[in-house]
């Protein structure tokens, strides 16, 4: 391997040490290398910059291990010697088998690093890393949440409460009303059902009260309870979330405004976008090195001039479960290219590929307008037809091919057009 870097090192990551290999001398030489070892406390990890620096190091690099990297990582970019970090991916630069010690590893990393033959992975700024926390975080509290549901619904079931076939959301106002009756043990009569229910639901309070003809023993309505009660905790914990990402989202305001324009993404979905990704897209050459790093992207497997299938290949996985949100929704709204895209994969691909087909495209839209500030322009949904100028062509080859002959009958195709049913 040839030298590039003059002074670099690597670090070996664990939980509770880390072994750090400097590399120093000339380009065409035989470096002189320092191996040592320290703690992972905060004490020992400034010694651990303070040496580098002492050293004259520059570049720097390390094993992305779980999150065991990240304390080493602030303290070493927050430290006065501005080294260059690299954070590289664990499966690019395994050492040869057989030789598998802190030390070896350590003593390779270092290396590869300067030979230059370590690609950094994508580490976001401080402000980012902090909205990516709190979107992920709230993702958390909202399964949490809906298993708090489910487990009310499989309770009230058990027992033939069945208020959710005539209440849509039996945690409404009307339905919240109900769930306290039921708590605290109340007898629910009409008279009760005709102050609590509200709006269209009136109509159906005689089923209503029917459905709730049930007596529920102590310890069901303890359960009640406790489900109830984490429930609202957690609803109140996802508001004061979104408030605090909706206060870290002020400086992204235009950023916001304008991955919300784009089909299936809404306000909540920009902000995971922005948290995931960031606001500079320089970190990435391309949409494509984007996709690939999101995991958005097909592996490749080819062979003799064969293509093999293969696998979605390994990335951010919260980014790439909202896009494909993102792409059910977009896949509903009728009338633009996104959703007329959809249904032509789904023919040949099925749902599921196609989903994630539609999520490439959202994202490579969102790469675009982050990196441009350019807003969204919808194409139409008869766009693919226009871009494809040889299409007619292909279909008559297609229908020769079969043994068909074909005819170009002018009126006939503008009687056809008109008569044709509307697409989704």
């Amino acid at each position: 391997m040839d030298a590039i870097t003059e002074r670099s090192a690597g670090i070996d990551v664990h939980k509770d040490v880390v072994t750090a290999c400097a590399m120093t001398g000339p380009l065409d030489r035989k470096p002189q290398e320092e191996i040592r070892e320290y703690s992972t406390s905060t004490q020992d990890l400034l010694a651990l910059a303070e040496w580098l620096g002492e050293q004259g190091i520059t570049d720097i690099a390390m094993e992305s291990t779980g999150i065991y990297w990240k304390p080493v990582w602030h303290i070493l970019a927050g430290s006065e010697y501005n080294f260059k970090l690299l954070l590289a991916n664990a499966r690019t630069i395994k050492n040869v088998p057989g030789r598998k010690t802190d030390k070896c590893d350590a003593r390779w990393i270092a290396q590869l690093t300067r030979a230059g033959l370590i690609e950094g992975s994508f580490v976001p700024p401080q402000d980012i890393e902090e909205l990516r926390e709190l979107t992920r975080y709230r993702k958390r509290l909202i399964s949490d949440a809906t298993a708090e549901k489910n487990r009310i619904h499989k309770v009230l079931k058990k027992y033939n409460i069945r208020i959710d076939s005539y209440m849509s959301d039996i945690f409404s106002a009307s339905g919240s009303a109900i769930l306290d009756a039921l708590i605290s043990g109340e007898v629910i009569t009409l008279e009760k059902l005709e102050l609590v229910v509200q709006s269209r639901m009136r109509s159906k309070i005689p089923e209503i009260l029917d459905a709730l003809n049930c007596e529920l023993g102590i310890a069901t309505r303890e359960m009640l309870d406790y489900s109830y009660s984490h429930l609202q905790y957690l609803e109140q914990l996802i508001q004061k979330i979104e408030k605090s990402i909706d206060d870290h989202l002020t400086p992204y305001k235009k950023q916001v405004e304008l991955l919300d324009a784009i089909p299936g993404v809404n306000k909540n979905g920009a902000a995971v976008v922005i948290a995931e990704l960031g606001v500079d897209m320089s970190v990435f050459p391309s949409a494509k090195h984007c996709s690939s790093w999101a995991g958005l992207s097909p592996g490749n497997k080819e062979s003799a001039g064969k293509k093999g299938r293969t696998k979605a290949v390994h990335g951010n996985r919260a980014l790439r479960a909202l896009l494909c949100e993102c792409a059910w929704a977009a896949s509903r709204k009728r009338g633009s290219h996104i959703a007329s895209k959809y249904w032509r994969l789904v023919k040949r691909m099925g749902e599921k590929k196609a989903i994630f087909a539609i999520g490439h495209s959202l994202l490579t839209i969102a790469y675009n307008i982050l990196k441009d500030l350019s807003p969204y322009k919808e194409l139409g949904a008869d766009y693919s037809e226009k871009s494809k100028p040889n299409h007619i062509n292909l279909m008559i080859k297609k229908l020769l091919k079969a043994g068909y002959c074909v005819i170009p009958d002018p009126d006939a195709m503008r009687t056809a057009v008109k008569t044709l049913p509307e697409t989704a």
